[in-house]
């Protein structure tokens, strides 16, 4: 019996993705920005990798310019970079949007043809349609994914608007 407790504790410690309990650990809840009445948080959804994203500015109020951040290390170049996004409240979808963030023909950010293993930090502004954000609170699913369908980033975002 101590040879099996002893295998099964050493199983634990080589393997702990694959154990009960803490194993499969999520990734810690970040949070973007907190501010008169909104709060938006996300956790990454990549079993493999978590990342860096932060706005410049909470307002309930979206301008049509709005300054991000954003860093990840890459696990696959990119050639071709697509953004989905599913917006969700009360279990409904609300949106689902599919945008092409970096083409062959017509890159849009400098880090578009970056290289697996690199680094991409992008602080600046992103155009978005200016609207005011109704109160409630809302589930975003963001998937970050090539041309060959390789996820870069995944994150379940939260938005609480009161």
């Amino acid at each position: 019996m101590k040879g099996f407790t002893a295998a099964l504790f050493l199983w634990t410690l080589i393997f702990p993705s694959c154990s009960g309990g803490s194993g499969g650990r999520a990734w810690p809840t970040h949070t973007v920005c907190s501010d008169s009445g909104l709060e938006v948080l996300y956790q990454s959804c990549d079993p493999l990798q978590d990342f860096g994203f932060s706005i410049e500015k909470c307002s309930k109020q979206l301008k049509s310019n709005i300054n991000i951040r954003f860093g990840i290390i890459l696990r696959e170049d990119i050639k071709e970079l697509f953004l989905d996004l599913a917006l969700m409240s009360q279990g409904s979808s609300v949106l689902n949007f599919s945008y092409p963030i970096c083409e062959v023909a017509l890159p849009k950010f400098s880090f578009c043809g970056r290289r697996k293993g690199e680094q991409i930090y992008y602080a600046g502004p992103v155009n978005n349609p200016e609207f005011t954000i109704p109160q409630g609170e809302y589930q975003v699913l963001l998937e970050l994914y090539t041309e060959k369908r390789s996820t870069v980033a995944c994150a379940n975002a939260t938005i609480r608007c009161s």
